[in-house]
């Protein structure tokens, strides 16, 4: 899934909170780390409009990047992402190289599709509840994917789905299935809606009466 985003990026000499102020403050850009894949961490420079755009897109988050330092391409993740407090804006960015033979170990959106022809749902009036939004995965680069889709058109009321139900394409694994059964944690369920038993105990109670 690489050459869909390309970020360009300069090299930087100077560090510390006091550099990475002036660089946010006067020049308009956001202050970046590059690492991994046995080579030196390297300190670099974004344009802030840049990455604001880019980070509009989901994929981006769980994508393969193409960073160009000073006019040369690294192919890299997203790893960490720090914004301001209060206004959200991007203020750092940490950025993984990506080695071709070795696993990654990054966190991917879930997709619940189908949610509005659920069968607990629509037949039952059920409510559905999501425990996750997010998994992290496990996988060579090539097969990290953009997202993974949880199917919610034959989910009825009291089923829960867990991290082992979901459907992973080829070659990626869930880490926490990696930890052991005990890490086998919901993702999303569809509950009875409250006060459902208390009405269906009431209507039971006038047909007796009647």
């Amino acid at each position: 899934m690489s050459g869909d985003f390309t970020i360009s990026a300069t090299s930087r000499a100077d560090s510390g909170k006091g550099a990475s102020r002036r660089l946010r403050r006067l020049e308009n850009k956001i202050p970046g780390i590059v690492y991994g894949a046995d080579k030196p961490a390297q300190q670099i420079s974004i344009q802030s409009k840049d990455m604001v755009k880019a980070l509009e897109n989901e994929a981006f988050y769980s994508h393969i990047l193409t960073l160009e330092i000073d006019g040369t391409a690294e192919q890299v993740v997203l790893k960490d992402l720090q914004r301001h407090p209060s206004k959200s804006h991007p203020t750092h960015a940490d950025f993984l190289r990506v080695d071709t033979t070795h696993k990654l170990q990054m966190n991917v959106p879930l997709h619940f599709i189908n949610e509005d022809k659920c069968a607990g749902v629509k037949q039952h009036g059920g409510v559905i509840a999501h425990q996750m939004s997010e998994v992290e995965v496990v996988c060579l680069a090539k097969d990290l994917p953009e997202y993974i889709e949880v199917d919610m058109a034959a989910v009825d009321v009291g089923t829960v789905i867990h991290l082992s139900d979901l459907s992973l394409p080829g070659g990626v694994e869930l880490k926490a299935l990696q930890l052991g059964e005990d890490h086998d944690l919901p993702v999303v369920s569809v509950n009875t809606p409250r006060g459902a038993s208390a009405d269906e105990e009431s209507e039971e109670g006038a047909a007796d009466a009647e």
